[in-house]
Parts: structure tokens; C-alpha cells; sequence
């Protein structure tokens, strides 16, 4: 039976750790069907050392680099739509037109599972924390109208024996340790509220490939830059809270997105 994932992301490249691994498990599936919606284009992002773009060519740039890192996975969208509000102002969006056009877009591909951010945005980031809240009330919104589809929606997360491990790693390599009262500094959340857990180690040279492919992000996006190994190492699981429909405590931790939805 096919399946749709829909992605609803802020930046092109916050969706490289969260669910690179997922879509190379499906790519050759029968009937998989992969969408994105990204609200900005991350143009106000900064520029890695020895990237050739500017600041007024950034937007641009970094669709193209997103483009060419789902090449690189080996699994193109089938659909991608981008918004193209300002970078670090989605907080000025009118909530309504923000729901109403994450809604759009779901009530339009009815998607069986769709992610993106939880109430922490995984590192602070507002567009992060205001696209996470937009999609829970646009999932909600057309779910309740009734139809095929929105049988899942997972918030992308970190455990925290994981982050506990990244802090201790960080520490060692003499780093600054995360604070999680800061923006674009990573948080944790308790590790029972993990309710999907995908091991990515079959995917991880193709995962790799696309992720550096986002060249002009790549001195934030891992630090310190390290090597091929400590990428893969980040990259070796994804984990996701299940916000809809509700879990049961205690309730056995799924091992796929769309596990159990028969």
C-alpha cells in the first residue's frame, strides 16, 4: 500500500537530521510519495567560509543546495512547495494565513504521516517553535473535517540520553555545552516521550552525501565540522514524539513512521 509523508519545515536543511534516513528506508517503496512544504528559504541564514553567494543570493542558493541534497539521497519530492516568507520573522505572520496555508497543502496531498518541530523547535529557533504550532492546529484542523489521511503527526526530538551524550562529547572536544535557555542552542526531552525510534545505519554514505551538500550552512549545522564518521554518528537514528494520535503511556516504542497504520 503507498504511503505520503509530508515534511513541514521552516529552513531548507532542517529537515537533513530528522528525516534523510526515513525517506532512503521508502524510497523504492511501492506507491511512497514524499512532500515538502518549507515556509522560508532561509535567505537571512549565515554564509560558511568559502561558499560563493552573497546575503542577497542566499535564498536562491540554498533551495538549489536542498534541491541537490535530495539528489544526492537518491529520492526527489514529488511535491515541494515553499512559502517564501522572511527568514527569522514567522512570528509576524498572521497566524491564520500561516495555518490556512499549511492547511491548504495538507488538505490538498492528505498525507498519512506528516512531521516537523515540537514546542521546543528542537534548538529555540521562533520560525522553528511558531511552524511546529502552526502545523499541530492545521493537522488538527483537517483532520477534524474528516477524509483519507493525517493518521500521524510526530514532532522531531532529541532524548536525553542523547543529549547527554552529545554534552558530554561537545565537553570533551572543548566545546561550550549546549544551554537550553538559549536560542539555536539544542534541548532534550525526557526519553519516554520518544515514541518513534528509526535506525538509519543501512542509509547513512547516502545520508552523508546529502547533507554536505548543504554547503553554506555546514559550519552551523554540525559543530565542530569533524569528520565523516561523527556526521554519521549524528545521523544514525532519528527520533520523534507522537503528538496525534494520542499514546499510551508505557506504550512500545514504534520502530518506523508509518508502523501500525496497517
Amino acid at each position: 500500500m503507498g504511503r505520503t509523508l509530508a515534511g513541514i519545515w521552516a529552513h531548507p536543511d532542517d529537515e537533513c537530521y530528522a528525516m534523510y534516513g526515513t525517506v532512503a528506508r521508502h524510497a523504492t517503496a511501492p506507491g511512497f510519495r514524499l512532500v515538502l512544504l518549507h515556509a522560508t528559504d532561509g535567505d537571512a541564514g549565515e554564509i560558511a567560509p568559502g561558499v560563493p553567494t552573497t546575503p542577497e543570493e542566499l535564498g536562491p542558493w540554498r533551495r538549489a543546495e536542498d534541491a541537490a541534497a535530495w539528489r544526492a539521497l537518491g529520492r526527489e519530492p514529488d511535491r515541494h512547495e515553499w512559502l517564501g516568507h522572511p527568514d527569522g520573522r514567522l512570528a509576524d505572520v498572521a497566524p491564520d494565513v500561516l495555518v490556512g496555508q499549511v492547511a491548504d497543502f495538507l488538505r490538498d496531498e492528505r498525507p498519512d504521516v506528516v512531521v516537523t518541530f515540537g514546542p521546543d523547535g528542537v534548538t529555540g529557533h521562533p520560525d522553528h517553535v511558531v511552524l511546529g504550532e502552526a502545523t499541530a492546529e492545521a493537522f488538527g484542523r483537517v483532520r477534524d473535517e474528516g477524509g483519507p489521511g493525517l493518521r500521524r503527526l510526530l514532532f522531531g526530538a532529541i532524548p536525553s540520553r542523547a543529549y547527554a551524550l552529545g554534552q558530554r562529547r561537545r565537553v570533551r572536544a572543548g566545546l561550550e555545552p549546549w544551554d537550553p535557555t538559549r536560542v539555536y542552542h539544542l534541548r532534550g526531552i525526557p526519553d519516554d516521550d520518544i515514541g518513534v525510534t528509526v535506525l538509519n545505519h543501512d542509509h547513512l554514505p547516502r545520508m552523508l552525501a546529502a547533507i554536505k551538500e548543504h554547503r553554506s550552512q555546514r559550519h552551523v549545522m554540525f559543530d565542530p565540522v569533524g569528520t565523516d564518521d561523527a556526521w554519521m554518528t549524528a545521523m544514525a537514528r532519528e527520533t520523534w514524539v507522537v503528538a496525534w494520535p494520542p499514546r499510551d503511556p508505557g506504550a512500545a516504542t514504534l520502530t518506523d513512521v508509518f508502523e501500525g497504520l496497517g
